[in-house]
């Protein structure tokens, strides 16, 4: 598999605050979605601004498409879109204005330039609004404003910071249709968000704590890792005893075992679709009636806790 991103060991903390990131290994497929995900001052912009080069590691070795990107050259940074927390987008000027002043800071001259603005413009849904001033417009707008001036360029990687914060849901689902496709379209994305739930829209996530990285998986990876396996709500007729539950979790070699309720246990197994006959013919086997079997799926807000919780127990703040 091919990286675009290769990071390791990677450290940088502030002189002024103690903080920062420590240690952080992260290799980032081409062509994927890879999401940042973690408490507020957890380290995730300092390792968007780590990657871009916007930052020297005190220590650890970054390489972006081969190269140092603290030391690209202009050539190798118009490879690069980037949207920060804050666009960077001048008011005063309309949407055409500030499209044109940044496709021409990326070498894009003449007809390709106003190809590129029209084509990007349609790409985040802001044509009919081409002639209004960026001031004017609202923070979604502003931020779908944002997300084209990064791309304007056609870069082969974008980093976006909180590229979601503040929009409204209808909003945010435009914005990951846009990144999906530039996905699809083979580019590289690696962004930041406040929004636990758009994990599940992500090819991978690093969940950053206290400045390391201490998960990284697909989204069902983390679940799992999460909960130790998959879960299944078994629910009875009448209240049973623990020997017949003992003897459900014995038959499909159950990872963990918890009362729900006087009629329900959740059993977690390694594989859940494939357990959900076991645990009803056993039950049968057993004498107990079974009303429902049921795969239990957590919120990814759930997963982040626990993931983030286990953290700070195992390697507690110094």
């Amino acid at each position: 598999m091919e990286h675009t991103i290769d990071a390791s060991a990677v450290t940088k903390i502030y002189e002024s605050s103690g903080v920062g990131v420590r240690d952080i290994d992260l290799r980032v497929p081409t062509g994927s979605i890879v999401g940042l995900i973690g408490p507020s001052g957890s380290g995730k912009t300092t390792t968007v601004r780590l990657l871009t080069g916007l930052l020297s590691p005190d220590s650890g070795e970054i390489r972006v498409f081969g190269m140092d990107p603290v030391g690209f050259d202009a050539a190798t940074r118009s490879r690069i879109g980037y949207l920060p927390q804050q666009a960077a987008i001048y008011p005063a000027l309309t949407v055409d204005e500030n499209l044109d002043f940044f496709a021409a800071m990326h070498g894009l001259r003449g007809r390709r330039r106003r190809e590129r603005r029209h084509l990007v413009l349609e790409f985040v849904e802001l044509a009919d609004a081409s002639s209004r001033r960026a001031g004017e417009l609202s923070g979604g707008m502003q931020r779908r404003l944002g997300l084209a001036a990064a791309l304007v360029h056609r870069p082969e990687l974008l980093f976006l910071d909180e590229p979601t914060a503040g929009i409204d849901p209808i909003l945010r689902a435009t914005v990951w249709e846009t990144l999906s496709e530039l996905r699809e379209d083979g580019r590289t994305i690696v962004l930041t968000t406040q929004y636990v739930s758009e994990a599940a829209y992500c090819d991978f996530v690093a969940v950053i704590s206290e400045g390391r990285l201490v998960e990284w998986g697909s989204p069902e990876e983390l679940r799992r890792r999460a909960f130790g396996g998959e879960m299944v709500d078994v629910v009875f007729a009448d209240r049973v005893p623990w020997a017949v539950v003992d003897r459900l979790a014995g038959a499909v070699g159950a990872e963990h075992v918890e009362s729900i309720g006087s009629r329900s246990v959740r059993i977690t197994v390694e594989d859940a679709g494939s357990a959900i006959p076991i645990l009803a013919a056993a039950a049968t086997e057993a004498g107990a009636e079974v009303t429902e079997t049921d795969q239990v799926v957590p919120e990814y807000d759930d997963v982040f806790v626990r993931i983030i919780d286990r953290h700070r127990v195992e390697e507690p703040t110094a």
